[in-house]
């Protein structure tokens, strides 16, 4: 395994705005691991979607549920394995394609975010692209946490002289240089296992995303990142969730609960067994009731004897299993959002995406519950997406396609002796070139 150091996950180049790629991504999850491979060729920014470089054309998917994985972390090693090289396999047979490499999404290992300062002095009388390098790398080191892997690193702006925020310093005057960063960060053990599945499938990873985060960058438009928004994945195993204001993604967090313990509530208030529970859920499930659920019967097939007869309930004896789990995770959601910088947007608008959001009523339960104008998020953007990989569930496979034209927002300090070069190519000039991406 090529292990973790210094606690900072995988990080790809910067995809060039000229150039064509092929890429693939790996969404891990509780319920469901799914493999895309695609083509990302350059475009001119769209109105809807400005942001982004680079249209995206789906060459082979693959999807399959899910073995040995727990909360979105893995709990049986051999099982994730066989299900990585099975899905990996759909996908490249569709594609034709051979993987080297995978984009992977991370949702799992208690999410956490930091906002960090760092600073330095100014060398000369204004700030040049060394004192940038200067600070970006005294944030860096400030951004290591035992324990903890260091998912994303996002300068968020500069200050000279404790003045107001910079976009860009460079050819400014002033004497103390600082930079405020934004740390996305999870359990470093959760990363280093499923770093580990993949490569026991002889496929390196690439780069590794926080999913609510790979959630909002397929899903936001770029109005509700600028205005602030707040993306909410509800996984199997997980919700997590990603707070986006000014377009930068300034917040992350999340907890071990989702529509997997809604299924367990399903099943034991049915008595029933968790396959069956699961599809009532999907095919019968809703968090409101309606004027005839109480007339309305659904059939539950018994768990003993193979030729019992199933019994019945009615579709309002469903809704009271499901809303009370449901509306505690919206609780949690709430909490966790007014303890954060969102709680400072009040008009900001809520996106659902992931599995669990696809519950009938989700949405306007979560209006009530998170006092917020709410919608179910989908992936925008993506050409060739068949037709089961449209909805909300796949949101975050779709945002790993769009996360390497979002890399050059990052920062991550270099952990190795390298020599410093001033000339074309050279480190103060791709510091030059990660400004001009950024702000």
């Amino acid at each position: 395994m090529s292990g973790l150091p210094y606690g900072v996950t995988p990080k790809m180049k910067p995809l060039s705005p000229r150039r064509t790629a092929h890429v693939a991504v790996l969404d891990i999850g509780t319920n469901k691991v799914a493999c895309v491979i695609a083509r990302l060729r350059p475009q001119s920014p769209k109105e809807t979607l400005r942001h982004r470089t680079h249209g995206i054309e789906i060459l082979g998917f693959g999807h399959t549920l899910s073995h040995g994985i727990k909360a979105g972390a893995v709990s049986d090693l051999g099982a994730v394995e066989q299900t990585i090289r099975h899905v990996v396999d759909l996908a490249e047979r569709s594609a034709g394609l051979q993987l080297e490499s995978v984009i992977l999404s991370v949702a799992a290992g208690r999410p956490g975010s930091e906002l960090i300062s760092a600073s330095v002095d100014v060398s000369g009388g204004a700030v040049a692209d060394g004192d940038i390098s200067r600070v970006l790398a005294a944030g860096s080191r400030h951004s290591v946490r035992h324990g903890r892997a260091l998912l994303h690193s996002l300068p968020l702006g500069f200050h000279l002289d404790s003045g107001p925020l910079i976009r860009d310093p460079r050819g400014m005057v002033g004497r103390n240089f600082s930079i405020d960063m934004h740390v996305a960060t999870t359990d470093i053990s959760v990363v280093r296992n499923l770093m580990l599945a993949v490569e026991r499938c002889h496929l390196s990873v690439e780069a590794m995303v926080s999913t609510p985060y790979a959630s909002g960058l397929s899903s936001l438009a770029d109005d509700e990142a600028d205005l602030g928004a707040a993306l909410i994945d509800l996984g199997a195993g997980t919700t997590s969730m990603a707070v986006f204001t000014g377009g930068r993604f300034i917040h992350h967090d999340g907890f071990a609960l989702g529509g997997r313990h809604v299924t367990m509530d399903v099943a034991r208030g049915l008595n029933a067994r968790i396959v069956d529970a699961e599809r009532i859920k999907t095919l019968y499930g809703s968090v409101l009731a309606g004027v005839s659920d109480e007339r309305d019967m659904i059939s539950v097939p018994a768990v003993g004897e193979e030729h019992e007869p199933p019994h019945f309930v009615s579709r309002a004896s469903l809704v009271r299993i499901i809303k009370p789990r449901v509306e505690e995770i919206l609780e949690m959601v709430r909490d966790r959002l007014a303890a954060s910088p969102f709680a400072a947007e009040p008009r900001g608008r809520v996106v659902l995406t992931g599995g669990a959001s696809q519950l009938t009523g989700l949405s306007d339960l979560a209006a009530q519950v998170l006092g917020r104008p709410v919608r179910i998020g989908r992936p925008r953007g993506v050409t060739g997406l068949p037709e089961e990989a449209k909805g909300p569930a796949f949101a975050a496979m779709a945002g790993l396609l769009v996360y390497p034209q979002a890399v050059s927002l990052e920062h991550f300090e270099q952990r190795r002796p390298r020599q410093l070069m001033t000339g074309t190519g050279g480190y103060f000039s791709r510091v030059g070139h990660w400004l001009r991406d950024s702000f």
